[in-house]
Protein backbone atom coordinates (compact mmCIF):
# COMPACT_ATOMS: atom_id res chain seq x y z
CA UNK A 1 0.00 0.00 0.00
CA UNK A 2 2.96 2.22 0.97
CA UNK A 3 4.10 1.90 -2.58
CA UNK A 4 1.33 2.74 -4.17
CA UNK A 5 0.55 5.96 -2.27
CA UNK A 6 4.18 6.90 -3.25
CA UNK A 7 3.34 6.17 -6.58
CA UNK A 8 0.25 8.47 -6.85
CA UNK A 9 2.00 10.87 -5.34
CA UNK A 10 4.83 10.61 -7.96
CA UNK A 11 1.98 10.67 -10.71
CA UNK A 12 0.59 14.14 -9.19
CA UNK A 13 3.57 15.74 -9.13
CA UNK A 14 4.63 14.79 -12.91
CA UNK A 15 0.93 16.34 -13.48
CA UNK A 16 2.24 19.78 -11.72
CA UNK A 17 5.21 19.77 -13.93
CA UNK A 18 3.39 19.34 -17.39
CA UNK A 19 0.95 21.78 -16.40
CA UNK A 20 3.93 24.19 -16.04
CA UNK A 21 5.83 23.22 -19.14
CA UNK A 22 2.68 23.06 -21.28
CA UNK A 23 2.10 26.96 -21.62
CA UNK A 24 0.08 27.45 -24.72
CA UNK A 25 1.21 24.44 -26.99
CA UNK A 26 -2.29 22.96 -26.68
CA UNK A 27 -5.15 24.73 -28.73
CA UNK A 28 -8.31 25.64 -27.33
CA UNK A 29 -10.28 21.83 -26.62
CA UNK A 30 -13.54 21.72 -27.00
CA UNK A 31 -12.89 20.35 -23.04
CA UNK A 32 -16.49 20.19 -22.03
CA UNK A 33 -17.43 17.69 -24.73
CA UNK A 34 -13.88 15.75 -23.96
CA UNK A 35 -16.34 15.27 -20.16
CA UNK A 36 -19.31 14.20 -21.67
CA UNK A 37 -17.49 11.32 -23.89
CA UNK A 38 -15.98 10.35 -20.47
CA UNK A 39 -19.39 10.55 -18.63
CA UNK A 40 -20.78 7.85 -21.35
CA UNK A 41 -17.86 5.46 -20.83
CA UNK A 42 -18.67 5.32 -17.34
CA UNK A 43 -22.58 4.93 -17.72
CA UNK A 44 -21.40 2.17 -20.42
CA UNK A 45 -19.26 0.16 -17.89
CA UNK A 46 -21.28 0.64 -14.64
CA UNK A 47 -18.46 2.55 -13.35
CA UNK A 48 -20.21 5.16 -10.10
CA UNK A 49 -18.96 8.75 -10.51
CA UNK A 50 -17.38 9.92 -7.77
CA UNK A 51 -16.26 13.15 -9.11
CA UNK A 52 -15.44 15.03 -12.23
CA UNK A 53 -12.97 18.02 -13.10
CA UNK A 54 -12.27 20.39 -16.16
CA UNK A 55 -9.31 22.73 -15.37
CA UNK A 56 -8.23 25.40 -17.59
CA UNK A 57 -4.85 27.33 -17.18
CA UNK A 58 -3.25 30.18 -19.28
CA UNK A 59 0.10 31.93 -19.22
CA UNK A 60 -0.92 35.44 -19.39
CA UNK A 61 2.00 36.51 -21.71
CA UNK A 62 0.27 39.89 -22.91
CA UNK A 63 0.60 41.14 -19.18
CA UNK A 64 4.18 42.33 -18.36
CA UNK A 65 3.73 44.59 -15.28
CA UNK A 66 2.35 43.81 -11.67
CA UNK A 67 0.08 46.83 -12.04
CA UNK A 68 -1.50 44.99 -15.39
CA UNK A 69 -2.52 41.90 -14.15
CA UNK A 70 -3.80 43.87 -10.67
CA UNK A 71 -6.36 45.65 -13.28
CA UNK A 72 -6.91 42.37 -14.76
CA UNK A 73 -8.17 40.74 -11.27
CA UNK A 74 -10.27 44.47 -11.12
CA UNK A 75 -12.04 43.74 -14.26
CA UNK A 76 -12.49 39.60 -13.39
CA UNK A 77 -13.77 40.92 -9.88
CA UNK A 78 -16.76 43.17 -11.41
CA UNK A 79 -17.60 40.36 -13.63
CA UNK A 80 -18.13 38.02 -10.83
CA UNK A 81 -19.05 39.83 -8.12
CA UNK A 82 -21.14 37.64 -5.86
CA UNK A 83 -17.77 35.27 -6.25
CA UNK A 84 -16.09 34.86 -3.18
CA UNK A 85 -12.66 36.51 -3.22
CA UNK A 86 -9.49 36.11 -1.36
CA UNK A 87 -5.60 36.85 -1.23
CA UNK A 88 -2.56 35.93 -0.33
CA UNK A 89 0.70 36.70 -1.07
CA UNK A 90 4.58 35.67 0.06
CA UNK A 91 8.27 37.83 -0.66
CA UNK A 92 8.22 36.72 -3.98
CA UNK A 93 4.57 36.10 -5.39
CA UNK A 94 0.87 36.71 -4.79
CA UNK A 95 -2.38 35.15 -5.91
CA UNK A 96 -5.79 35.61 -5.88
CA UNK A 97 -8.60 32.88 -5.19
CA UNK A 98 -12.41 33.19 -6.71
CA UNK A 99 -14.95 30.81 -5.43
CA UNK A 100 -18.34 30.94 -6.73
CA UNK A 101 -21.63 30.72 -4.87
CA UNK A 102 -22.85 27.28 -3.80
CA UNK A 103 -24.24 25.39 -6.50
CA UNK A 104 -26.17 21.60 -6.09
CA UNK A 105 -24.29 20.55 -9.25
CA UNK A 106 -21.07 22.25 -9.15
CA UNK A 107 -18.44 24.53 -7.75
CA UNK A 108 -16.30 27.26 -10.06
CA UNK A 109 -13.44 28.52 -8.64
CA UNK A 110 -10.65 31.09 -10.34
CA UNK A 111 -6.61 31.37 -9.37
CA UNK A 112 -4.27 34.28 -10.70
CA UNK A 113 -0.87 33.92 -9.99
CA UNK A 114 1.92 36.34 -10.44
CA UNK A 115 5.72 36.74 -9.45
CA UNK A 116 6.40 40.53 -7.89
CA UNK A 117 9.86 40.50 -8.11
CA UNK A 118 10.53 40.21 -11.45
CA UNK A 119 10.08 42.06 -14.95
CA UNK A 120 8.17 41.27 -16.71
CA UNK A 121 5.84 39.76 -14.28
CA UNK A 122 5.09 35.82 -14.22
CA UNK A 123 1.41 35.26 -14.43
CA UNK A 124 -1.29 32.86 -14.65
CA UNK A 125 -4.59 31.98 -14.54
CA UNK A 126 -6.52 29.11 -13.73
CA UNK A 127 -10.40 28.37 -13.82
CA UNK A 128 -11.58 24.89 -12.30
CA UNK A 129 -15.05 23.41 -12.85
CA UNK A 130 -16.11 20.63 -10.50
CA UNK A 131 -18.58 18.57 -9.04
CA UNK A 132 -19.90 15.12 -7.85
CA UNK A 133 -22.72 14.37 -9.91
CA UNK A 134 -22.92 14.47 -13.42
CA UNK A 135 -26.62 14.50 -15.15
CA UNK A 136 -28.14 16.49 -17.76
CA UNK A 137 -27.81 19.87 -15.99
CA UNK A 138 -24.23 19.71 -15.72
CA UNK A 139 -24.23 18.57 -19.48
CA UNK A 140 -26.42 21.15 -20.32
CA UNK A 141 -24.11 23.75 -18.47
CA UNK A 142 -20.91 22.78 -20.63
CA UNK A 143 -23.04 22.77 -23.82
CA UNK A 144 -24.96 25.94 -23.47
CA UNK A 145 -23.88 29.57 -23.65
CA UNK A 146 -23.41 29.82 -20.44
CA UNK A 147 -19.82 27.85 -20.11
CA UNK A 148 -18.81 29.87 -23.36
CA UNK A 149 -19.07 32.97 -22.08
CA UNK A 150 -17.71 32.36 -18.89
CA UNK A 151 -14.50 30.89 -20.68
CA UNK A 152 -14.44 34.39 -23.10
CA UNK A 153 -15.08 36.49 -20.40
CA UNK A 154 -11.85 34.35 -17.94
CA UNK A 155 -9.58 33.47 -20.91
CA UNK A 156 -7.78 36.64 -23.19
CA UNK A 157 -5.97 33.98 -25.08
CA UNK A 158 -6.26 30.02 -25.39
CA UNK A 159 -6.14 27.49 -22.23
CA UNK A 160 -4.29 24.56 -21.85
CA UNK A 161 -7.19 22.10 -21.01
CA UNK A 162 -7.43 18.84 -18.80
CA UNK A 163 -10.85 16.82 -18.16
CA UNK A 164 -10.82 14.26 -15.98
CA UNK A 165 -13.33 11.76 -14.21
CA UNK A 166 -13.25 9.15 -11.32
CA UNK A 167 -15.41 6.61 -10.15
CA UNK A 168 -15.71 3.41 -8.95
CA UNK A 169 -17.10 -0.34 -9.56
CA UNK A 170 -18.89 -2.25 -6.59
CA UNK A 171 -17.28 -5.19 -4.80
CA UNK A 172 -20.36 -6.97 -6.35
CA UNK A 173 -19.00 -6.88 -9.51
CA UNK A 174 -16.47 -9.68 -10.05
CA UNK A 175 -14.02 -7.91 -12.79
CA UNK A 176 -9.83 -7.86 -13.05
CA UNK A 177 -7.94 -4.88 -12.90
CA UNK A 178 -6.85 -5.80 -16.78
CA UNK A 179 -9.98 -6.28 -17.68
CA UNK A 180 -11.40 -2.85 -16.69
CA UNK A 181 -8.88 -1.53 -18.30
CA UNK A 182 -9.08 -3.31 -21.80
CA UNK A 183 -12.90 -2.49 -21.20
CA UNK A 184 -12.39 1.00 -21.01
CA UNK A 185 -9.57 1.54 -24.17
CA UNK A 186 -11.92 -0.58 -26.05
CA UNK A 187 -14.52 2.26 -25.85
CA UNK A 188 -11.52 5.07 -26.86
CA UNK A 189 -10.20 2.89 -29.21
CA UNK A 190 -6.95 3.63 -27.47
CA UNK A 191 -3.97 2.22 -28.31
CA UNK A 192 -1.56 1.75 -25.36
CA UNK A 193 1.77 3.94 -25.45
CA UNK A 194 3.10 2.96 -22.06
CA UNK A 195 1.92 1.48 -18.49
CA UNK A 196 2.52 0.47 -14.81
CA UNK A 197 0.72 -3.04 -14.51
CA UNK A 198 0.86 -4.41 -11.20
CA UNK A 199 -1.91 -7.17 -9.52
CA UNK A 200 -4.43 -4.74 -8.18
CA UNK A 201 -3.06 -1.36 -10.25
CA UNK A 202 -2.57 -0.30 -13.33
CA UNK A 203 -1.72 3.32 -14.66
CA UNK A 204 -1.83 3.23 -18.97
CA UNK A 205 -1.00 6.32 -21.16
CA UNK A 206 -2.79 5.96 -24.63
CA UNK A 207 -3.23 7.50 -27.74
CA UNK A 208 -7.29 7.61 -28.56
CA UNK A 209 -8.90 9.51 -31.72
CA UNK A 210 -11.70 10.16 -29.86
CA UNK A 211 -9.76 13.26 -28.32
CA UNK A 212 -8.15 16.04 -29.99
CA UNK A 213 -5.53 17.30 -27.63
CA UNK A 214 -2.46 15.50 -26.78
CA UNK A 215 1.17 15.80 -25.16
CA UNK A 216 4.74 14.24 -25.29
CA UNK A 217 3.87 13.61 -28.78
CA UNK A 218 0.54 11.57 -28.73
CA UNK A 219 -0.26 10.63 -25.73
CA UNK A 220 -4.19 12.30 -25.01
CA UNK A 221 -5.30 9.59 -22.40
CA UNK A 222 -4.71 8.74 -19.45
CA UNK A 223 -6.09 5.14 -17.04
CA UNK A 224 -5.83 4.77 -13.33
CA UNK A 225 -7.38 2.23 -11.90
CA UNK A 226 -6.56 0.59 -8.46
CA UNK A 227 -8.49 -2.19 -6.46
CA UNK A 228 -7.86 -3.31 -2.94
CA UNK A 229 -8.30 -6.87 -3.38
CA UNK A 230 -10.96 -9.29 -3.32
CA UNK A 231 -14.11 -8.30 -1.69
CA UNK A 232 -14.05 -4.55 -2.07
CA UNK A 233 -14.56 -1.24 -4.28
CA UNK A 234 -12.33 -0.66 -7.58
CA UNK A 235 -11.43 3.12 -8.05
CA UNK A 236 -11.45 4.45 -11.80
CA UNK A 237 -9.97 7.85 -13.06
CA UNK A 238 -9.91 8.68 -16.21
CA UNK A 239 -8.34 11.70 -17.80
CA UNK A 240 -7.61 13.86 -21.10
CA UNK A 241 -5.16 14.36 -22.34
CA UNK A 242 -3.52 13.20 -18.36
CA UNK A 243 -5.30 12.89 -15.35
CA UNK A 244 -5.96 15.77 -13.04
CA UNK A 245 -7.69 14.18 -9.95
CA UNK A 246 -5.95 12.37 -6.70
CA UNK A 247 -6.60 8.87 -6.76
Amino acid sequence: MKRKKVLFSIGMLMIVGLMAVLGSRMTEASGELELIKIADAFQTEDILLEEWSFYAREHLVDLNTENEVQEYVKELQQKFPDWDWSRSATNDKWEVTAVSPTSKHHTEMLQIMATHTKQPVDAYIVYRVSGKAWNEEMESFFTKNQFKNRQSDIFRGNPTIFSSMKGSISDKIDKSVPSIANDIMEIFKATEIEALKEENFMSVSANSPMFTDSIAGDMNLQIGIRSEGLGTKTTIVVGTPIITIEY
